[in-house]
Formats: C-alpha cells, sequence, structure tokens
C-alpha cells in the first residue's frame, strides 16, 4: 500500500508540472515550483536537469527530460528513481473542475533503486504530507477546491526500464531489466489493471494483475484480485481476494514449474537442482495466507512428474526457514523414472563391475525448508521395489531429513525403522531398519535379479555412511546387524552332493540345497563387513561360516565350513568352501589344503580306532589265558560272569584253607 501511495505521490507532483508549463512559465520556474510541491508532499527531493516542454496535441501535457527523485536518508547517493525523459498528458477540463485525470503517463529508460535495510525499513515509504499553498505567482483558478479530488489514469507506461532490489535482512540481490509495463486506473474507486514484462536477473518476467477496487484495496479492505504470473518458464495463477494491510489472501491457485533451478536464480537463490524423473512440479488448490505470514492449502494437489499426491499443507514463512506441515496421501505413489527399465540392486550407483558411482550428490534442496508431513499411500511404486500399504513420515529441521516407516509391507512382509539424510556439514546417511518375514525369493529377484534363495527373512540393521558421492558412503560403512532365514532352500546349489563327492559340478538347474534355518550377526567398518558366526542348519548337514564382505569394494572373501553326515547321523568329513572375488561374479573353490588336513585327520582317527581295537583283542586274550592257567593250577571253575579277579581270589583262599586244614590234621 506504501507504494501505491508513493506512487500517487509522484502522480501529484507531475500534475504540478503540468499546470505549470500550461501558463508557460520557463523552464526553470516550473522545476522550481515542481520540486518544491513535490518535496512538500513526500519529504523526497525532486530533480528535474532537463527542459519542461507543454504539448497540446493530440493531449494538453508536458514532457521532462532528466528527472530524479532523491532516496531514503539512510539511504546512499543512489536516487530512488532516474529517467531520461516522462512524457504526461492531461485532461484539462477536468483539472478546471479540481479534478486529476491523467490520459497518459510515459517513462523512458527509468532506473529504480529498492533497498530495505537491516531494521525491515524500505526506502520506498514515503510519508504523504499535507499539501503547502500554491506559490504566490500562480494563479488563484489553479489552486485545489476544498471538494475531494477525483483521480482517474487512462495509462501509464515503462519503457526500457531497470528496477533493482537488495535486502539486508534476507540477502537478496534481485535486477529487473528490460522492463516494459503498462498501468490503468480508470477511477480510484474502480477496477484497476497491471501488465508487466521484464527480465528478472536475466529469467523471463511476466505479469497480470487485476483488481476490481483500489480504493478499497489501499484503506486496506480485502477486494478481488487475480494474477497472472509467468517466472523462468514457470506460471502461477490466482483467482480470489487479498488485502494489502497485512497482506491476505485468499482463493484458487494454480502452478507449473517446469524447473525450479531457473526459478531460483530468478529470485537471487542457488540450488533447486530436481531429478527430471519429478519435472515438472504443479500445485493447485484453496490458499489462505494470514496476517502471520502463514500459508494454508486445502484441497491441495502436488505434483512432482507423475508423483500426485492430495490432502492439505501449511507453509509457515516466519522463522530462518520456511515450514511446511501437513497431511498427504495417494492411492498409488508412483516414483518410477517414466521410461527408465527397471534395474537390478547391483547396478545401483554405477554399472556392475564399474563400482558405485563417484559422481557428486547435490543435498542442498535438505535445506530450502523445514517440514513435518504424514504421508499414507496403498501402493508405492519404484524402478526397484512395490511396497504395499504405508504410513511415512517425514520430518525436515536445518537440513537434516527423517524418513520414519511407521507401516511398511514389501515381499509379503513389513519393514520398519528410520531413514536418515544429514546434509548440516557434509552428507551423511544412517538406516536404522527391522525387517520381519520378507519373501527372499521375491525380494532378491527383484532388487538383484537372483533366484538362487528361497525362504522367510527376518533382518536388523543399523548403519552409518558419510560422503557426498555413492562410492564415499559405501566406503564409509559402519553399523551392524543380524539376519534369520527360516524354512527355505538354496537352488541350483546342492551343497550335500558336493561335500559327498567333493564334486564342484553340484551345481546348476535340478540342484539345491533345503535348509531348516541360516543364522548369523555382523558388523560394518569402513565399508567392510564382517561375520563370524554364521550357522545354516539343514537335515543332513550343518554349516559354519565366517568371512568379510567388502561393500566399498563390492568384493566377497568368505569360507564355510560344511560338514557332510551320514544317514545315521554320524559326521564323516568338514571340507571348506571358499568364496572370493567380485560379488557379481564370485568364485567357488574347495580349500585344498584344508581338505588335505581334514583327511589326515579323518586317517589319524581310523588308525587310533584299529590301534585302540588291537588292544582290546590282545587284552582280552590275555585274559582267557589267564583264567585257563587259574583253572589248571587251582582247580577253580570260573562261574559266568565271574571277573577273572574274582575268580583268582576264589581259587586261592580255597588252596590256603586246603593246606591249613592238612597242617591242623583234617580231612
Amino acid at each position: 500500500m506504501r507504494v501505491l501511495k508513493a506512487f500517487l505521490a509522484v502522480i501529484v507532483g507531475l500534475v504540478v508540472l503540468v499546470v505549470a508549463a500550461l501558463f508557460l512559465l520557463p523552464s526553470e520556474r516550473i522545476a522550481q515550483i515542481a520540486a518544491q510541491q513535490f518535496q512538500t508532499a513526500t519529504g523526497r527531493s525532486l530533480t528535474i536537469d532537463g527542459a519542461v516542454r507543454p504539448s497540446f496535441y493530440p493531449v494538453i501535457g508536458a514532457t521532462a527530460n532528466g528527472i530524479s527523485i532523491g532516496n531514503a536518508d539512510w539511504a546512499d547517493d543512489v536516487p530512488l528513481l532516474r529517467a531520461e525523459q516522462m512524457e504526461i498528458g492531461l485532461d484539462v477540463a477536468a483539472l478546471m473542475r479540481g479534478d486529476i485525470q491523467i490520459d497518459r503517463i510515459v517513462l523512458q529508460a527509468p532506473v529504480i533503486d529498492l533497498r530495505r535495510n537491516s531494521d525491515g525499513r524500505g526506502n520506498w515509504e514515503i510519508a504523504l504530507r499535507a499539501s503547502a499553498p500554491p506559490p504566490a505567482d500562480m494563479s488563484a483558478d489553479s489552486a485545489a477546491t476544498t471538494r475531494p479530488r477525483a483521480f482517474s489514469l487512462g495509462q501509464a507506461r515503462i519503457q526500457d526500464g531497470q528496477v533493482r532490489f537488495r535486502d539486508a535482512v534476507s540477502g537478496t540481490d534481485m535486477s529487473l531489466s528490460a522492463l516494459a509495463a503498462s498501468f490503468a486506473l480508470p477511477a480510484l474507486d474502480g477496477p484497476a489493471q497491471i501488465t508487466l514484462g521484464a527480465q528478472l536477473n536475466n529469467q523471463p518476467l511476466q505479469i497480470d494483475l487485476a483488481t476490481d477496487n483500489v480504493a478499497r484495496l489501499m484503506s486496506g479492505a480485502v477486494v478481488g484480485v487475480t494474477l497472472d504470473l509467468g517466472l523462468a518458464g514457470a506460471r502461477a495463477q490466482f483467482a480470489g481476494r487479498a488485502g494489502l494491510a497485512d497482506l491476505s489472501v485468499e482463493g484458487r491457485l494454480d502452478a507449473d514449474i517446469p524447473a525450479l533451478r531457473p526459478v531460483m536464480q530468478a529470485l537471487g537463490q542457488t540450488g533447486g537442482d530436481v531429478p527430471p524423473a519429478y519435472l515438472p512440479l504443479g500445485f493447485s488448490g484453496q490458499v489462505t495466507r494470514t496476517a502471520d505470514g502463514t500459508i494454508y492449502a486445502r484441497d491441495a494437489r502436488l505434483a512432482a512428474g507423475a508423483l500426485r499426491l492430495d490432502g492439505g499443507v501449511d507453509l509457515a514463512l516466519a522463522g530462518a526457514r520456511p515450514k511446511l506441515t501437513g497431511q498427504l496421501s495417494a492411492d498409488v505413489l508412483d516414483l518410477r523414472s517414466p521410461g527408465a527399465a527397471r534395474a537390478p540392486a547391483s547396478a545401483a550407483g554405477g554399472a556392475a563391475g564399474q563400482g558405485w558411482s563417484r559422481d557428486a550428490i547435490d543435498a542442498s534442496a535438505l535445506g530450502l525448508l523445514d517440514a513435518d508431513l504424514s504421508l499414507a499411500f496403498n501402493s508405492v511404486q519404484t524402478d526397484m521395489v512395490t511396497f504395499g500399504r504405508s504410513r511415512i513420515g517425514v520430518s525436515l529441521d536445518n537440513a537434516r531429513a527423517v524418513l520414519d516407516l511407521r507401516e511398511t509391507t514389501v515381499f509379503g512382509g513389513r519393514l520398519s525403522g528410520q531413514f536418515v539424510a544429514n546434509n548440516r556439514s557434509g552428507l551423511s546417511v544412517r538406516a536404522d531398519l527391522a525387517a520381519r518375514d520378507i519373501s527372499l525369493l521375491p525380494m532378491l529377484t527383484e532388487l538383484a535379479e537372483y533366484r538362487r534363495l528361497q525362504g522367510q527373512a527376518n533382518l536388523d540393521i543399523n548403519v552409518l555412511g558419510v560422503g557426498n558421492s555413492v562410492h564415499a558412503i559405501m566406503n564409509s560403512l559402519n553399523g551392524s546387524g543380524a539376519i534369520r532365514f527360516d524354512q527355505g532352500e538354496i537352488i541350483g546349489f546342492d551343497l550335500a552332493g558336493m561335500l559327498r563327492n567333493l564334486d564342484m559340478s553340484y551345481m546348476g538347474e535340478g540342484n539345491r540345497t533345503v535348509y531348516d534355518s541360516i543364522t548369523g550377526t555382523f558388523t560394518l567398518a569402513e565399508g567392510v563387513l564382517r561375520n563370524d558366526d554364521l550357522a545354516l542348519s539343514a537335515p543332513r548337514f550343518s554349516v559354519a561360516g565366517r568371512g568379510t564382505v567388502a561393500v566399498g569394494a563390492r568384493t566377497l572373501d568368505y569360507r564355510i565350513v560344511p560338514a557332510a553326515l551320514r544317514s545315521e547321523g554320524e559326521e564323516v568329513l568338514r571340507v571348506p568352501l571358499m568364496i572370493t572375488g567380485p560379488w557379481d561374479a564370485p568364485r567357488f573353490r574347495l580349500d585344498l589344503e584344508a581338505l588335505a588336513r581334514e583327511q589326515l585327520r579323518v586317517e589319524q582317527e581310523r588308525l587310533e580306532d584299529i590301534a585302540r581295537e588291537e588292544a582290546r583283542r590282545l587284552e582280552d586274550r590275555a585274559r582267557e589265558q589267564a583264567a585257563e592257567r587259574i583253572e589248571r593250577e587251582l582247580g577253580v571253575q570260573r562261574q559266568d560272569g565271574e571277573r577273572l579277579e574274582d575268580t583268582l581270589r576264589r581259587g586261592v583262599e580255597q588252596e590256603l584253607g586246603n593246606r591249613l586244614r592238612g597242617l591242623l590234621g583234617g580231612n
């Protein structure tokens, strides 16, 4: 509203100039009168360096050259406005009645300097003052009457103008060039229309603005407004009501943004890179802006490429960053890249065999605003995974984003936990996730085109990675986790047959390994996963495993030690199997050195068994010979089940008894 009042003050000063010109006063005197009247009304200086020439055809008016308007006292010496030439045409009959009816105003090559200081004060804020009495040498007929003046403006035009706006509060610095604008105000208490075209920071700008009552708008009332805005290829249309007193707005808004970066550049900001799959951006809905600067959107639809979200959101503009809150939903949230082929996880971030992508990740968008959103979908489709019913919370706070998986179904199971991306001082990502009852075969088929593992999976993982590329993040992973697979099959791999026959050909179609469970825990340090307690339990054998998986380098160095079992369950041989090399083409081989050691162990155990058996046989033979001698020499018959020692003792006792009786003369 202050800008409009300042504009009207300029108009009043220019009318004084025309009136003076009509009396054919000298140019110097005309300039002096206009400057005095303008400074009295506005407190700002008006300077006319060139001549002032009256015109009588096609309308009565005047042309002035070299016009400038002084800046605020806290600004520097650069004028608020300077123009090479100004032309004005008046309705003399209306002027004689005391009304101001301007047929036209044309500003040639104006340069406008707009600023806001650190206190939030704008240099365009002009306090209008009461009009001073007319100069003594002017006719009394030229003085304004006491009745209210009517005001109208047929057309005001700016040609080849420039505007620069600098804001010490926000740091914004915007420049308009090649400005061409027109303004029509048939009556102060009637409608008005502004049309503007320019280059804003080297990006095209087009504005068409209309209101149904300028007087009420200037008084602070809420009036009807329509706006059609084009900026850097983006377009926004608004139809509703607005008020200048508190900048309140209420109405329908539709916006389409083919690319965000040019818009950010036009506004004097950096960033705004959006993946092509999520362009164009769009919005439609009922919008309300309240006096505290908060914008409410209801019955809204947000679009990003093929993505569509419906619901209500609030945008608070006060504070260090805008904050977006609300609830949004969609039946199917389609995040798939248009026309993109489905890629396995092994190719994510880089082609197979080439490692993770080293391209820099631009995470600057995390710092554009804060957010607290609740999202609900019946299905979420991505290039890699299709999720079922999902309830997700999204929060953004000072470039730190948290994705809270409150309820997510995927591959027949459930996924919960949090994913965090923090770009406050370099990018870091954390995943703290729990997966339950996940079907392995569809998951690995969809994620990695791997069709060799079937069963139900449970997974817990908590990892942190740091870096500004996928390569850096994968090579910096630290954390821990645990897995458990229940009742499944390893397809295309008969481990029992391989171990029973020491033959690596038990691979391929028709071969499989049935297991009851696979369990293990792991740690991650600097992108290397280590596991020391892998355990596979199967009906006829078991497997223990340990080794490393270099997630950053995408290589394996793993050793599994199966135990082949006979049908009666006796363990006979433990054959280590080595899995090494890149994980997209791993190498399988038996550990021959360990196999030799294992065979030596088995042979030693066999010989020890033979030696023990021979020792038992010799011991039994010696006992038999001893028993025969006892029976022969002592005349004692060994009883069934009687120990040799007991037989010997009984024979000795009997022999001693016989000899004692002989000595004593007994029978």
